[in-house]
């Protein structure tokens, strides 16, 4: 018998069959005698709905009513799964994040958890109870309620497990797994059986969709195995797990993370002084936009043309803001482009094996992309280019290291 925590996301729980579907899903595991936690998010379009209903109310509504108004969304799906499993004739018992004491910091709309009261929910899986649990939500030390940020869900299921010291924690979702690259890209991109925590965080952090970032940290971090699986069919999905030094077999690259929601800005001409990387991002630090990948190119006549990359939404509001920054700086000009991608490639096998970033940049060059900036880790290679080569640099890379199901995929 073990005790997993599976967490199911809108999707999976987006209409009153799909949680039916769910119920009859978890009682599969309960006959089996296995013991469940069930941690759900709100149903599927639920959060922009009372999203759109508050900025409706008021054009900047508060972060604690909002955290108020967004968690009932997941209180309404613990409500109706448990239903769903009691009319299978399981005993249920269900919890909102604050009623099982998921404590947070106070930060309201992006919450981080701090520590989980696990007594209840043990007593009733002692007492042969399945336990759903609302996601995405807790409480701070004052009873305020808090969400933990769009995906928190994938957090609470991973900190349940940790704190139950769950033998897994399952990801239910829209697909059967982590793939090598996006599917819908390239039609031979195979599911994964198992992947890292550091090469399911980097692709993550890098584009990849499936699980969110501080999820995957936290499973990490707590060593809390992880498996992405599907709701809507059956089959193993993707183990996330620490690294097993003794597997000396690791493929070269395991996966293709790439993102369509870059900007890129260049001041030129900035004068080639001791701080002057500072002046320049440090406002846009203050504006609370995030700097991703960074250029600094030094010419002859004592001056730097700075790059760096930032999320296409705040593409507009840090080019003011470098705008007014090269005036004080006496830059010559500022330029900015967001029709940009990158490309990542990713695994633990790079570490081990020379020439990677190599047989990428040849990859890419036999398809004529240009390269416009490049930033590497221990275990990935990311490249911008223009967007409109992004299709062709995933499907040519995803081929130059034998990534699909008629490949081999090491070496």
């Amino acid at each position: 018998m073990a005790l997993y925590v599976q967490k199911y996301g809108g999707t999976s729980v987006g209409t009153i069959e799909r949680i039916q579907a769910v119920a009859e899903k978890v009682k599969k595991f309960r006959d089996q005698g296995h013991e469940i936690v069930v941690t759900v998010s709100a149903m599927s379009g639920e959060t922009n709905r009372l999203i759109a209903l508050a900025s409706e109310m008021q054009d900047v509504p508060s972060p604690r009513e909002m955290d108020v108004l967004l968690s009932t969304g997941e209180q309404v799906t613990i409500a109706l799964m448990s239903m769903a499993l009691e009319n299978l004739g399981l005993k249920v018992k269900s919890y909102t994040g604050s009623q099982v004491r998921i404590l947070t910091d106070n930060v309201h709309m992006k919450a981080r958890i701090e520590d989980i009261d696990v007594a209840k929910i043990r007593a009733d899986l002692d007492d042969g109870s399945v336990v759903v649990v609302a996601g995405f939500q807790g409480a701070d030390k004052d009873g305020n309620i808090t969400t933990l940020g769009r995906g928190g869900s994938d957090t609470t299921g991973v900190a349940l497990a940790a704190a139950l010291k769950a033998d897994e924690c399952q990801i239910y979702t829209d697909v059967d797994g982590v793939y090598t690259t996006d599917p819908r890209v390239v039609e031979g991109a195979q599911r994964l059986e198992e992947i890292t925590f550091e090469e399911m965080l980097e692709m993550a952090s890098l584009g990849s969709k499936i699980l969110q970032i501080r999820s995957v940290e936290f499973a990490g971090k707590y060593k809390v195995p992880l498996r992405v699986l599907s709701s809507f069919e059956e089959g193993p999905g993707t183990l996330i797990t620490i690294e097993d030094d003794e597997n000396v077999e690791k493929p070269v690259i395991s996966g293709i993370a790439f993102n369509r929601d870059e900007a890129k800005l260049t001041v030129m001409g900035v004068p080639d002084i001791p701080g002057v990387a500072s002046k320049i991002l440090g406002p846009i630090s203050e504006a609370n936009i995030e700097v991703d990948m960074i250029l600094q190119n030094i010419a002859e006549d004592q001056t730097t043309d700075f790059t760096f990359t930032v999320h296409r939404n705040d593409f507009d509001k840090a080019h003011q803001i470098l705008t007014r920054t090269s005036q004080l700086l006496k830059a010559r000009e500022v330029k900015g482009d967001n029709k940009i991608a990158k490309v990542s490639i990713v695994g633990v096998g790079m570490r081990s094996h020379a020439g990677v970033a190599t047989k990428m940049f040849d990859a890419l060059a036999d398809e004529n992309i240009n390269i416009q900036m490049i930033s590497t880790s221990e275990i990935k290679v990311s490249v911008v280019m223009a967007e409109k080569y992004l299709e062709l640099a995933v499907r040519s890379l995803h081929s130059a290291f034998e990534l699909g199901r008629n490949d081999s995929i090491s070496e």
